[in-house]
């Protein structure tokens, strides 16, 4: 069962940061491991349930919130998907720590494997360390935040999305505009 994480520095208060998080909807905008999750709103909590597509899969799998504990730790689990060589379950958990004046956040990807899956342990988990890091640098952009706090690989990328741009410019983000349970809903 490969299980890879990181962690991030975000310039929000852990409340904020919660409620980005607590919406699965949002996902999408920074995760390599969701491609997409269905528009429909669901009050963040635990067992909320989301219609949502892996990277690579045509039909829609669940994904679901298995563990939820305000300004503290979220975990989603998605549904079982099959393939020839086994099962796999990807799980994303999300830590958090107030800090200063933000938070630090633990990204974690875990992926259940089944059958000869399990042989494949090893290339999963180095997938997982290649993108794992761009995805938290990701995260920490959109949320405005500064460069990761754990080294990442690749050049930075200041939040204008140029390099060498004006690091000041907001990043082009699309915005959702349904409310949040604490008032910060940046991207529905």
């Amino acid at each position: 069962m490969p299980s890879v994480s990181t962690s991030v520095f975000v310039s929000r208060p852990d409340t904020e940061v919660f409620d980005f998080l607590a919406d699965a909807r949002n996902l999408a905008l920074w995760s390599s491991g969701v491609a997409s999750v269905d528009a429909d709103a669901v009050a963040p909590g635990r067992d909320a349930a989301y219609g949502y597509r892996y990277p690579g899969r045509r039909r829609p799998h669940r994904l679901v919130c298995d563990h939820f504990e305000p300004c503290r730790r979220i975990v989603f689990r998605g549904q079982r998907m099959w393939s020839p060589l086994g099962t796999q379950v990807p799980v994303y958990g999300f830590d958090l720590i107030p800090h200063g004046d933000g938070t630090l956040v633990r990204l974690s990807v875990t992926s259940c494997l089944s059958a000869a899956l399990l042989l494949l342990a090893p290339i999963v988990a180095m997938a997982w360390r290649r993108d794992l890091p761009t995805d938290a640098r990701k995260f920490c952009d959109l949320l405005g935040g500064p460069a990761a706090s754990a080294p990442l690989h690749g050049p930075q990328v200041p939040a204008s999305g140029v390099p060498g741009g004006d690091s000041g410019a907001p990043a082009a983000t699309p915005l959702r505009t349904s409310p949040a349970p604490g008032g910060f809903d940046y991207a529905h």
